[in-house]
């Protein structure tokens, strides 16, 4: 399963990295969001939340929408700017259903938009899905996203002003703790770009970044089986220090392709007994749970939600679901009429370090 950019033609120069003030202050607002996908970021994300007036915490939680679960497109800039006000003055500038659009997809599954489906704006049964949508995920969700269909100008110009405050609540000071390091990262990728070619720069973001062997084509390993072009726009690489360990990817119909990369990696967590370890290998040997956590790796979902994306039927997810609970990877709670299921992201993810120290004992 990869998600594959065809950069057949493309000219070297089209492939860029650059970083990108709104793409990181979107990756620290989602680690705010989802602390548990960042342990490395525990003390820091603690201090920035006691720290926060109220009125922003609230807004925040308004349009966490936006970055919890999966990025809003127009927050990873393809042509990345020097300043957040440039690039959010970008954003300004895209029109009302293409912001709608990207703002109402609420996972990072294989439900992204088709770009000939019609706009929540003008379609009732589009509108009523986005509603369906948001409604799943919770009271405040499905406030904002009646807000932002009833009134998209004023939504977008509150968002605006929400990441403004953003920035000088926290995103500044902390946007000159990382600039050096996204900037050595920077001078890095573009000298292996220059001397050694797209397939070394390549490899040096990433062991999920690879260059086909026809270099026609850049293959990314996620658990989705997609595909985009890159031709006549390019691919943007931007580094993230708080996006680790995300490899997020734009590659919706209509938006030019965007990798944003971590600089740095997770460390892993400690091991568990050998039957648990064989359990949850046994849980995992099965395509479809692999894309049911690829989707609930970035927060809990229902089952409608998980049938939805990966165009399954309930009783199939629920059947998967069922498999991953007994294995200790997943929990079940249940909010109002709604039972959402989550990630136990930290055993997950200490898998591989656990198989082999079971093996070595």
């Amino acid at each position: 399963m990869t998600l594959r950019i065809d950069i057949s033609g493309l000219p070297s120069e089209r492939l860029r990295f650059a970083a990108s003030p709104l793409a990181e202050l979107t990756a620290m607002l989602h680690v705010l969001a989802e602390p548990g996908h960042h342990p490395q970021f525990t003390g820091w994300a603690g201090e920035v939340r006691s720290g926060l007036r109220p009125e922003l915490s609230e807004r925040l939680r308004e349009a966490e929408f936006l970055w919890r679960s999966s990025q809003a497109d127009f927050l990873i800039p393809a042509r990345p700017r020097a300043t957040l006000a440039e690039e959010l003055d970008d954003v300004d500038r895209i029109d009302d259903e293409t912001y709608v659009t990207a703002a109402l997809v609420t996972t990072c599954g294989s439900n992204r938009v088709h770009f000939a489906a019609p706009s929540p704006l003008t379609d009732a049964a589009a509108r009523e899905r986005a509603l369906d949508l948001a409604q799943a995920r919770g009271a405040r969700q499905e406030a904002f996203t009646e807000r932002l269909l009833a009134d998209p100008a004023a939504v977008r110009a509150r968002v605006r002003h929400t990441l403004e405050q953003c920035a000088e609540a926290f995103f500044d000071a902390a946007w000159a703790g990382v600039a050096v390091q996204l900037a050595n990262d920077l001078r890095l990728k573009n000298d292996l770009l220059k001397r050694q070619g797209i397939g070394a720069a390549l490899a040096s973001v990433s062991g999920a970044v690879t260059l086909a062997p026809d270099g026609d084509c850049i293959i990314v390993d996620k658990l989705q089986d997609k595909a985009t072009a890159a031709h006549g726009t390019g691919v943007t690489f931007i580094p993230s220090v708080f996006g680790s360990p995300h490899l997020v990817v734009v590659h919706a119909p209509g938006w030019q392709p965007v990798v944003q990369y971590p600089v740095a990696e997770q460390s892993p967590s400690e091991p568990v007994a050998l039957e648990t370890v064989t359990l949850r290998l046994e849980a995992l040997a099965h395509p479809v749970r692999l894309r049911l956590l690829r989707t609930l790796a970035r927060g809990p979902h229902t089952t409608g939600e998980l049938a939805h994306a990966w165009e399954l039927s309930p009783p199939e997810v629920s059947r998967h679901l069922a498999v991953l609970r007994r294995a200790g990877l997943l929990t079940a709670r249940r909010h109002g009429r709604y039972v959402r299921h989550t990630l136990n992201l930290p055993d997950l993810t200490a898998l591989g370090t656990d198989l082999l120290a079971a093996v070595l004992r």
